[in-house]
């Protein structure tokens, strides 16, 4: 494998073009083009996400570097356009399924932690006048269930900015997970159909959500928990109260705030369940992250096709990027162990040790054979 094209073969050894193709012609989009077709669309966004592209026009000076055909821009821009984004978000999925396994559990919970919230990119109206925001802006949104110990997105659905999450969300649940949610979530009749459908959860409660005939549970304070109270109760008013009694915990957090949270997990502590919430800043960092480092506010097009084309190929390779870092992390000795942005950036320059590199084909062989068998 040569050292400049070490991301794209990667790539394409976990997303071949047979997978583009097929989703491609599930979607009745017949792809005509002999050079530039939906796969080599899929790994240019992707180098496009690692390298920090500023445009279509920009990205094609350097695709040589990256080991990808030479093609004009308005080639990657009519193409980032006429494929359906559709594609790209079944490909995201297809690699979280290819990729995702379970790890370590951080928190000592019977179930692994499910983090739901959004994201808002916004630019000038004039850029996206089909994403209409507030004012002056365009704006579309990526709604992410985040799972906690793996460090991965495991469900992206895309709106327009002005959506509301709380409808999301509930498309987002998922049984076999604890969902963490913040107050954009908190609608008093979902707590109640949470619990008819079994789908465990912590969601933090609005300020102005009054709490009904509480009733203080049993439980050994410590000196160094920060729950002031544990406690069951109607929420609401009358004319818009739960149909059930729901568990309210309250705690601190760092900065000394009171977070109130419902949740309907009976068997847990209460400082479990305050651990629970405090781990929703995972998806925060996420967030933060991939704006940081996978030029994801900086959209190239301005059709709806080519803005989630772009954002999905970004999705992609986060993921890709995290599941090699901690694959091969396990095969690296400590002393030789790097931060997960430190091998991003050594990974787009193509600096990483020997030892890094032969822990990543490690790991490739075995997702081949894996693959195979």
């Amino acid at each position: 494998m040569k050292k400049s094209t070490t991301f794209t073969n990667l790539v394409q050894m976990i997303l071949k073009e047979e997978d583009v193709t097929r989703i491609l012609e599930e979607l009745n989009y017949v792809d005509t083009a002999r050079k530039f077709t939906g796969h080599q669309l899929l790994l240019f966004f992707m180098n496009a996400a690692l390298e920090q592209w500023d445009s279509f026009r920009s990205g094609v000076g350097q695709a040589a570097s990256c080991g990808l055909a030479p093609v004009c821009f308005s080639t990657f821009s009519s193409k980032a356009g006429a494929v359906p984004y559709e594609c790209f978000k079944r490909l995201f999925h297809v690699l979280v399924s290819r990729c995702n396994r379970s790890t370590k559990r951080h928190l000592k919970l019977p179930q692994e932690l499910l983090l739901v919230d959004s994201t808002t990119i916004t630019v000038g109206k004039t850029r996206l006048p089909w994403a209409l925001y507030h004012g002056e802006r365009a704006g579309i949104k990526l709604h992410v269930a985040f799972d906690a110990a793996s460090e991965q997105p495991v469900q992206v659905e895309e709106t327009l900015g002005t959506a509301h999450d709380g409808p999301i969300g509930e498309r987002l649940a998922h049984k076999g997970y604890i969902l963490v949610q913040d107050r954009a979530y908190g609608k008093i009749k979902r707590f109640d159909q949470y619990v008819h459908e079994k789908q465990y959860f912590v969601t933090r409660i609005k300020e102005n959500v009054t709490m009904v005939s509480p009733h203080a549970l049993k439980r050994i304070a410590t000196e160094t928990s920060n729950v002031s109270r544990d406690l069951t109760c109607y929420l609401g008013t009358p004319q818009c109260q739960s149909e059930l009694r729901h568990r309210v915990v309250i705690f601190a957090d760092t900065n000394g705030n009171e977070i109130r949270v419902a949740t309907n997990l009976m068997h847990l502590s209460a400082e479990q369940i305050a651990d629970a919430y405090k781990a929703r800043w995972g998806i925060e960092v996420f967030f933060r992250w991939i704006k940081q480092n996978l030029n994801v506010p900086v959209l190239f097009g301005t059709t709806k096709n080519a803005v989630f084309n772009q954002l999905f190929a970004a999705l992609m390779t986060y993921v890709i990027l995290k599941w090699l870092y901690v694959r091969a992390k396990a095969c690296v000795i400590s002393c030789m162990s790097i931060p997960f942005i430190r091998f991003k950036e050594q990974m787009k320059h193509h600096r990483l040790q020997p030892e890094w590199i032969v822990a990543m084909a490690r790991v490739m062989d075995k997702f081949i054979y894996l693959s195979s068998s």
